[in-house]
């Protein structure tokens, strides 16, 4: 864990401001508080119990240590009137200090030195906490709890979940612009720190346009475009539209900061969505939840060590047994405060017989460690309200998703755990080692096999996809790109909802039904003006006349 920081000295200059003593600092907003931020170019997207800080930590460990701070993390989402109503509440979601947040920080009186969690100025910055609400006073009651321990208060307007459509949050206020306008403005006005937002496009360019003006004017500092639709979820998310992005770039004013979400699946797909859309900064939420060493870059060829996996091809993405290992560590040192377990070297095909057991020996002399010992279990672990320890369950049946649908026994194992049954996590690890190493030594054998899984249509795949972001005819392509053996870290490509259509795994409802009927008809009727305009240039070119071509100014639109 060379890459893990500890804790902050007390009184650290690099804690936020809460000293009397300190001179009041002027409040930075848009393009000037993202340079202050050092303009990060990769965001690690808000995601509902699944960004909480351990996973933020564990992100930011596959990054250099100097360009870790070139990532900005946001928190899970967290409900506005929930936040304010419990200490529990609080407590549960969000530690920044030990002490916990009774009350609303005095950022005039209070210096705080107890640092612990979230927002810590040591490990978890810059950071961004992102609420839903829909009342203006709620959400500004939250978010001065907050404000000392993050550098920026995000709105969700983005969530498309049927939880947000009952509580009347998220991408369902995308019609009530006066509300969004006074949830934005009273954080704007009232805050010491800037605030974003997050929005989904709309139906139209032009809507989207509008709404996200709206939004700015505001005041919103950041604005975040989620590149799809309220309706594109589950079987029905489909492609993020970067050209919408891009238009939004071309008709906001040049110095808006904007970043983008939608179809990162690779650390590749960051230029490019770059590129593509002319965004300051990428998103990338479900992708990192299948490979958190999304925003890393690979090491070079023949700096590998036992982590990153690199086949005969040249492609290759860290090991999961890897990932896992480090992701326990974190969970030890940090949220349990306990020192991580002494554990023997990654295996690598390459080692002799017996160097597992001598490295492990020396290692346990260094650290003068006994050996671990196998602990006896309760028949029920304590129970936890750690969202760090809450989440673990989540975290790696999305991890370790192509290991588990090889190794059911794996995931059996998996499903058994409970939060906070580190044992039992424990357990998970070793089944994984184990898995990973006779993967890694069939591939010795029998690297052809895995090759031919692979494909050799990855690079075509990439140069066909690479052109135009909504031409996809087949997810299979993406797939071949993506495809790696089953235990290295890879993303989950969903199917297009065609594809879903056709296997009769996505039903359409009759609203979808009447727009899919319109939209074959609208096709139709175009095809048929095509064909009348070819069958008289047909007979045009039969009757011998002379052609004369119309000046364009004569035209009129029909």
């Amino acid at each position: 864990m060379d890459k893990l920081h500890g804790p902050p000295a007390s009184g650290d200059a690099a804690s936020p401001g809460f000293s009397s003593n300190s001179p009041a600092r002027r409040k930075l907003t848009g393009r000037a508080f993202y340079e202050s931020l050092g303009s990060p170019k990769m965001i690690l997207a808000p995601m509902v119990d699944q960004s909480e800080f351990a996973w933020r930590v564990l992100t930011r460990s596959f990054m250099d240590p100097e360009a870790s701070k070139d990532l900005l993390a946001y928190t899970p989402m967290l409900h506005a009137r929930m936040f304010t109503e419990t200490v529990k509440f609080r407590d549960h979601h969000f530690q920044p200090i030990r002490a916990g947040l009774e009350s609303v920080p005095n950022t005039n009186t209070d210096r705080r030195t107890d640092f612990f969690l979230d927002g810590n100025p040591a490990f978890d910055r810059p950071l961004a906490v992102q609420f839903c609400a829909n009342k203006p006073e709620e959400l500004l009651e939250a978010a001065k709890y907050v404000q000392p321990y993050c550098d920026v208060v995000d709105l969700n307007l983005g969530c498309p979940q049927g939880i947000a459509r009952k509580g009347n949050y998220g991408a369902f206020l995308q019609e009530d612009w006066d509300r969004v306008y006074k949830l934005i403005n009273i954080l704007h006005i009232n805050l010491e720190i800037p605030v974003s937002a997050k929005i989904r496009i709309l139906d139209t360019r032009e809507k989207t346009l509008e709404y996200a003006k709206t939004v700015i004017s505001a005041g919103a500092s950041i604005l975040t475009v989620h590149g799809r639709r309220r309706d594109q979820k589950g079987h029905k998310t489909g492609l993020a539209d970067w050209s919408i992005l891009r238009y939004l770039r071309e008709n906001l004013p040049p110095d808006t900061v904007i970043f983008a979400n939608g179809n990162i699946l690779r650390h590749d797909d960051i230029s490019r969505c770059l590129e593509k859309t002319g965004a300051d900064g990428v998103m990338s939420a479900e992708g990192n939840l299948y490979d958190p060493t999304i925003f890393g870059r690979p090491p070079r060829a023949g700096l590998e060590g036992r982590e990153y996996w690199r086949g005969r091809d040249g492609k290759g993405g860290y090991r999961m047994d890897a990932i896992l290992r480090r992701y326990m560590d974190i969970l030890y040192k940090y949220v349990l405060e306990a020192p991580p377990r002494l554990r023997k070297p990654l295996f690598l095909p390459s080692d002799p017989p017996s160097i597992e057991e001598t490295m492990y020996q020396n290692h346990a002399e260094t650290t003068q460690q006994p050996p671990a010992k196998r602990q006896k279990r309760d028949s029920k672990p304590e129970k936890t309200t750690s969202p760090n320890l809450l989440s673990m369950q989540a975290h790696l049946f999305h991890l370790l998703r192509s290991l588990v649908s090889q190794h059911t026994d794996i995931r059996d194992a998996l499903a058994r755990c409970r939060a906070g049954d580190m044992p039992a996590f424990e357990n998970v690890l070793s089944q994984v080692e184990r898995a990973t190493k006779e993967g890694l030594i069939d591939y010795e054998a029998h690297p052809e096999k895995y090759e031919e899984a692979i494909g050799e249509a990855s690079d075509a795949a990439v140069k066909e996809t690479d052109d135009e972001q909504t031409d996809y005819e087949s997810s299979v392509a993406m797939v071949k790109a993506c495809k790696r053996p089953w235990w290295v870290c890879q993303p989950y490509v969903r199917p297009l909802p065609k594809e879903a259509l056709e296997k009769g795994s996505l039903t359409l409802s009759k609203k979808d039904k009447r727009k899919m009927d319109a939209e074959a008809l609208e096709l139709e009727r175009k095809a048929k003006e095509v064909r009348s305009v070819s069958n008289r240039e047909d007979l045009d070119s039969k009757d011998g006349l002379e052609k004369s071509e119309i000046a364009r100014q004569s035209m009129v639109c029909g």
